[in-house]
């Protein structure tokens, strides 16, 4: 097979290889607990569903503009409006297949080869290998433990030369839950007008925050900032419509008809039926008691994880404030044995976790980092009690 080089350097996403072989394990039989999924466990509501049945049996099942449907484009100015404060015009709007799209779309559209793009680090498993595709040079900015995973100015601004172009921005982030708060934000900003950096605002899981946090969007500190930043955000996590795959993205006009002519060209527009389905998800009333109940249940299931996990000698996590899912430390498993396998990284401990306990998570080195596993909160109760009793077996069995 003759492939390119671009397609030899694309590395397979390792948070859908480790659910999809949990799930190979679950239909073989095997009593899997799976803290991998990287999406809600609750259905889409009734009302987003019943929308999309309504527009099959309209017959709304045909192309639509490339950008998106002007209805969808009205909610989602009228929704940025309405929780940010920010004002943007319909041609400022472009709508995707997923919020990952956008991501790439932008990337395409932003990076000349050899151009630097700086990423918070731990990062999603996906920025890196988007920035690449696009031609680009992923730059890793250092986060730590002790400043909840947050980048700092001090740690950013080293890390800029003359190739730096873009930074991208996740909160509440994944992998680690952390929310910016306004003045690590503004912080960002500055070194953006400074050195007239573009920002790409990754706000996926914004409405899923804890503890009286509130999230803020770097777009909303200022006239400059503003008309450097893309905001990515879309349907998945806070309507659980993953699968609907609908994302959006809001920023200056010229970078966003760039993006709609790069889509046009690529998967022309999202899908006709999905398109109503967000935006009822956009302009139902009962959609923000359909967050508010989802959040409460977020919360209860990761105060109880991070207590659990904070129980277990040789474990540890910091709660976090946002998105459902706890960076869990297991540096002091590293040098045991578990039936004479030595833990010596991340990997090591999730495949003798999965494959010794029935326990799926994710090993931090998809992230960037091999101190740490994801586990995601994103499950039953039930079943982050029962997994949570096995990976306390696992760490006193080891050696």
């Amino acid at each position: 097979m003759f492939l390119s080089e671009k397609a030899k350097g694309i590395s397979p996403s390792p948070t859908l290889a480790v659910d999809a072989k949990a799930k190979q394990m679950k239909s073989e039989g095997y009593d899997v607990i799976g803290f991998g999924a990287g999406e809600p466990d609750f259905d889409t509501p009734d009302f987003i569903k019943n929308s999309a049945i309504k527009a099959i049996n309209e017959g709304f099942t045909k192309y639509t503009p490339v950008g998106g449907i002007p209805e969808l484009k009205k909610a989602i100015v009228n929704t940025l409006n309405e929780e940010l404060g920010l004002t943007y015009k319909p041609n400022e709007i472009i709508v995707s297949n997923g919020a990952k799209q956008c991501l790439y779309n932008a990337l395409y559209c932003l990076i000349n080869p050899g151009d630097e793009v700086l990423i918070p680090h731990p990062y999603w498993v996906s920025y890196p290998e988007l920035v690449k595709l696009c031609g680009g040079t992923p730059v890793f900015v250092p986060t730590y433990e002790e400043d909840d995973f947050k980048m700092k100015k001090e740690t950013i601004e080293p890390l800029i030369t003359s190739k730096t172009k873009v930074i991208i921005v996740n909160s509440p982030n994944n992998p680690t839950g952390s929310v910016y708060s306004k003045e690590e934000l503004e912080g960002i900003a500055e070194l953006a007008n400074k050195y007239n950096l573009f920002i790409i605002s990754d706000e996926i899981y914004d409405k899923l925050i804890y503890d009286g946090e509130q999230h803020v969007s770097i777009a909303t500190l200022g006239k400059e900032i503003f008309e450097k930043t893309l905001i990515v955000n879309g349907v998945s996590k806070a309507y659980s419509m993953t699968g609907w795959r609908i994302g959006y993205a809001a920023g200056p006009e010229e970078l966003v008809k760039a993006m709609t002519d790069f889509q046009s060209h690529t998967t022309s527009n999202p899908n006709s039926i999905a398109q109503r389905a967000a935006l009822e998800a956009l302009s139902n009333p009962d959609r923000k008691k359909a967050i508010a109940s989802m959040v409460e249940e977020f919360s209860k299931r990761r105060d109880y994880m991070v207590e659990r996990i904070n129980s277990i000698a040789g474990l540890s996590c910091r709660k976090p404030k946002g998105a459902f899912y706890v960076m869990m430390n297991i540096t002091k498993t590293f040098g045991k044995k578990i039936k004479g396998v030595e833990i010596k990284n991340s990997t090591d401990f999730a495949q003798s976790l999965l494959e010794n306990y029935m326990v799926a998570v994710v090993p931090g080195v998809a992230f960037g980092t091999e101190n740490y596993v994801r586990l995601s909160y994103a499950t039953s109760l039930t079943n982050i009690e029962k997994g949570l009793d096995r990976i306390e077996k696992f760490i006193k069995d080891l050696v």
